[in-house]
């Protein structure tokens, strides 16, 4: 008996038909968007594309991240996944292939980040980064999505620091947030929130 792909198109749209994302007001903080993209590996699994940026970079260098960035004037936050999803990784998609959104999560740095659900069809192997936005383009397996985060006390915030595991590496809020959020309901159907994740103290300029 076949067990079925979990990340599915079908069975992902049907998991955030029953989500309902929070909004949250900018109240003078920037916008930005980020895109959880599902692909297939080429061997018919369905991952998720995750980068890790420059080390050059003067803002965020070698951190793991999500296709995203800030809108520019003028687009909403949904054209502005879109338009830095083909910018860093040269996957052009339209509207119709954004099947679900997540809890807008507020930054440290003075942003409400949105972040969006993109399903495709092209192969992750099909992909061509940006060399001046990635470093490396790594395929996120269910599996490793799956991983179970840490949720880390701190005296500075009564809220919890989250830790995703990833090959080796603990990665924070936001990635870590939102890859969380994904997973509880996507895979679990668990409609768990994020507001209440905090980031580690580094991240809070």
């Amino acid at each position: 008996m076949l067990v079925p792909e979990p990340l599915a198109r079908d069975t992902l749209t049907d998991a955030f038909a029953e989500f309902e994302s929070r909004r949250l007001p900018l109240d003078g903080r920037r916008h930005a968007a980020v895109v959880i993209a599902v692909l297939d590996d080429g061997l018919g699994n369905c991952v998720m594309p995750l980068t890790r940026r420059p080390t050059r970079l003067r803002a965020h260098p070698g951190q793991f991240a999500l296709p995203g960035g800030r809108l520019d004037p003028g687009e909403t936050p949904e054209q502005a996944a879109l338009r830095e999803l083909h910018e860093e990784l040269g996957l052009l998609a339209d509207h119709t292939q954004i099947i679900g959104r997540l809890d807008d999560y507020i930054t440290r740095s003075g942003y409400v980040m949105s972040p969006f659900v993109v399903w495709s069809d092209m192969a992750v192997t099909d992909l061509q980064p940006s060399p001046d936005e990635v470093a490396e383009l790594f395929a996120v397996t269910t599996t490793e999505i799956d991983s179970e985060p840490r949720f880390v006390p701190i005296p500075e915030s009564d809220k919890p620091v989250i830790q995703w595991p990833f090959r080796g590496h603990l990665i924070h809020a936001p990635t870590a947030a939102v890859v969380f959020q994904f997973r509880e309901v996507a895979l679990h159907g668990r409609h768990t929130r994020i507001d209440d994740l905090e980031q580690p103290v580094f991240a809070w300029r």
